[in-house]
């Protein structure tokens, strides 16, 4: 059974492979058909008839030149940004090289539709092209979201948040466990686990992750804390001082024995009057941190106010707010 099962991480290769870089003047007489496409700059309008590609070989596929503009990307892409410099590098390349690796595409409806080479196809279209090598090939649904991930997994990695809804979008569209989706993507179970839970950040947070303020150790060493308001706390301390990974682990790590050692004293102590609460809150609101008021019985006016840091970028902080 474990024989059956699909790898994609070898997919592409399997994808791409046995092909044959031929013109498609080179091809065989019989044609194939396929949809009717048309670029923007052609004065022609756009047929219902199909027009003839040529068949590919019977030991491999033939690379058709199609026109860009019939080709619609993939639905299922999960890169949500696209670096504009990296693809204008791209384009200068293709400029002066050509397109070394076709794109690969599905017929759909009077065109194609991507399956896999974006940034291929967006960096032809930088650089002036108006038609594009491309593999026609027949995809499933499934198989257009396996190949997109792949590609971008393998080839030029995705942002954290974008690798992680790329998995929660393939594991609940196809209804399959984490281990599951594994086994398809040749991947560690606990790899996609890890990127999963950065869903659970505050969406302020995920946003950090996404623009690349935090990486993704910045953003596990925010998941050991449990409440949201602390995490994005912390997430702008992160973006204000360019905190290292390191640094976030022992604040983090100070913050949980702080608040430990709290309800250990919460569980202890007597009950606060409700004025004494309230001034608590007003100075923990307003000082940014966790302030404790600890008075000297109940009938004395003596007692010590309590400010908690956590690192000494944290201490200056304050000290500049109280001198």
């Amino acid at each position: 059974m474990a024989d059956m099962k699909r790898r994609l991480g070898r997919g592409l290769d399997s994808l791409l492979s046995p092909t044959r870089y031929e013109t498609v003047e080179s091809a065989p007489e019989e044609p194939v058909v396929a949809p009717a496409v048309t670029t923007p700059t052609e004065e022609k309008t756009v047929s219902d008839k199909p027009v003839n590609i040529a068949s590919a070989p019977a030991n491999g596929e033939l690379i058709n030149e199609l026109p860009l503009a019939a080709i619609q990307t993939n639905p299922h892409q999960p890169r949500l940004n696209w670096d504009l410099a990296k693809l204008n590098e791209l384009a200068e390349s293709i400029r002066q090289n050509g397109l070394v690796q076709p794109i690969i595409v599905r017929a759909h409806g009077n065109g194609y539709q991507l399956i896999a080479g974006e940034r291929r196809m967006r960096a032809s279209e930088i650089a002036g092209y108006k038609t594009i090598k491309a593999i026609v090939k027949s995809a499933t649904e499934e198989q257009m979201l396996e190949w997109a991930l792949i590609e971008n997994i393998q080839r030029d990695d995705l942002s954290p948040m974008e690798r992680a809804k790329a998995y929660h979008n393939y594991i609940s569209n196809f209804s399959l466990t984490q281990q599951e989706a594994a086994d398809k993507l040749g991947e560690d179970r606990s790899n996609i686990a890890n990127y999963m839970r950065l869903l659970t950040l505050p969406a302020e947070v995920q946003e950090f992750v996404n623009a690349g303020t935090l990486s993704m150790g910045h953003a596990r060493a925010l998941l050991a804390l449990s409440e949201p308001a602390a995490q994005i706390k912390l997430a702008y301390l992160i973006e204000r001082k360019g905190l290292s990974v390191r640094a976030v682990e022992s604040i983090v790590k100070d913050m949980k024995n702080a608040s430990q050692q709290e309800e250990k004293i919460q569980e202890t102590r007597q009950e606060k009057h409700p004025n004494i609460i309230e001034l608590e809150n007003e100075m923990t609101q307003s000082l940014g941190t966790k302030v404790t008021i600890q008075t000297k019985g109940k009938k004395t006016h003596q007692g010590k106010i309590i400010i908690d840091f956590y690192n000494l970028d944290d201490f200056d902080r304050l000290r500049e707010m109280l001198v």
